[in-house]
């Protein structure tokens, strides 16, 4: 098993560690928040901005890229990198979520994942090989085994019957994966634990995807519409059960209540498209808790969004504008709206690694939240 993580420093009294990973297109520092491309560009944002904010490992979507703009498309540029232009590290989620939202138009056997395109309805397969192939040609720096996630109520059966589908797809991935990687790929493939809100089946397959040995884990199966308790339940229970040599993904989390519990729990990367979605919709982080720029209330504030901000849209534009923007359908807001919700989150990120490394974290932790709860009337 090759490793790609390096740790650093691991925090007095918590899980909570920095450390480094080592991709094909440079290292990352973590913990690390992705933002979310997933037709291979950050929705209002360039390139451009993404790395001068900070970032260097955002997530694209196999499932939407596979069906626009198709393999020939993706085969003919040579890579994710070369199409988009891109030249950090992607990661490739598998689209096992995507399929597993499309409920009445799939099915799901041990084989793979059979579905309907919700671009033309046509029919279309993927199977663990097809992912980890599809994912080769795009050349991730991480790619994603096929996974099958389940909701958060369904049934033990349900859940053990997925799990055992999930491992089955992971043995395949790797077998399929290890035959593609070479002096033209290298990217990392990771496992999934999936279990949903079972102890016995978290451990379960928390032991068989570690046994696949692939270079990272992730968890699967969490903030999946349960309640906060029982996320942070387990969240703790399923982290304790991986190796510490190997790099942590969390899935789908990007609230800094989300990322706070994950760090504190050892993990090291994690995504959501919660920030961009948002922002385009009008909400922004802020020290004192989300700001809805729609509210009247803005209409004669010319101070900025959050005034401990940096980022060029706190120090240049101020909240009556945003809201003028916004109220206005302005394609700038949601330009603007991104970048400081992207910057906020990664200058967030920055300071959890400083608070790690002077041992402090639980400490940090306690005042942001106290802060953000403050509220501006979301």
């Amino acid at each position: 098993m090759e490793k790609i993580f390096t740790l650093k420093t691991k925090d007095s009294s918590t899980r909570a560690r920095t450390g480094t990973i080592d991709l094909p297109h440079g290292r990352v520092e973590t913990p690390a928040f992705m933002p979310v491309g997933t037709n291979g560009t950050v929705k209002a944002i360039s390139k451009e901005s993404l790395k001068e904010i900070g970032f260097n490992l955002i997530l694209a979507n196999t499932y939407h890229l596979f069906l626009r703009p198709g393999m020939e498309v993706m085969s003919a540029a040579g890579s994710l990198h070369r199409f988009s232009g891109w030249e950090g590290n992607f990661l490739t989620d598998s689209g096992g979520f995507q399929i597993f939202s499309l409920s009445a138009l799939r099915k799901i056997t041990e084989e793979g994942a059979s579905f309907r395109s919700h671009l033309d309805g046509s029919a279309q397969v993927l199977t663990p090989e097809k992912v980890a192939e599809v994912q080769s040609v795009f050349k991730s720096d991480i790619q994603m085994q096929l996974d099958f996630c389940t909701k958060y109520d369904v049934s033990h059966d349900d859940a053990l019957h997925a799990l055992e589908i999930t491992t089955g797809w992971g043995k395949r991935a790797k077998a399929e994966w290890e035959k593609r990687i070479g002096p033209d790929y290298n990217g990392k493939l990771f496992g999934i634990v999936q279990g949903n809100f079972y102890k016995d089946l978290r451990e379960r397959s928390a032991a068989e995807t570690v046994a696949l040995e692939t270079p990272g884990i992730a968890i699967g199966g969490l903030s999946v519409g349960e309640p906060f308790p029982v996320f942070q339940e387990y969240l703790e229970y399923t982290a304790k059960l991986l190796p510490e040599d190997r790099p942590r993904y969390l899935m789908g989390i990007g609230t800094p209540e989300f990322i706070l519990e994950a760090v504190e729990n050892g993990i090291d990367i994690f995504d959501c498209v919660f920030p961009t979605r948002t922002a385009r919709n009008g909400l922004l982080f802020t020290r004192r808790g989300p700001l809805s720029i729609k509210q009247e209330r803005w209409t004669l504030d010319f101070s900025p969004a959050d005034p401990e901000c940096r980022c060029p849209t706190c120090t240049q534009y101020g909240r009556a504008y945003l809201r003028h923007l916004y109220k206005s359908n302005e394609i700038l807001f949601s330009m603007l709206a991104t970048y400081h919700n992207l910057y906020f989150l990664h200058h967030l990120i920055l300071e959890i690694r400083e608070s790690i490394e002077k041992g402090g974290f639980a400490e940090y932790k306690a005042k942001f939240l106290k802060d953000y709860a403050q509220g501006q009337g979301a």
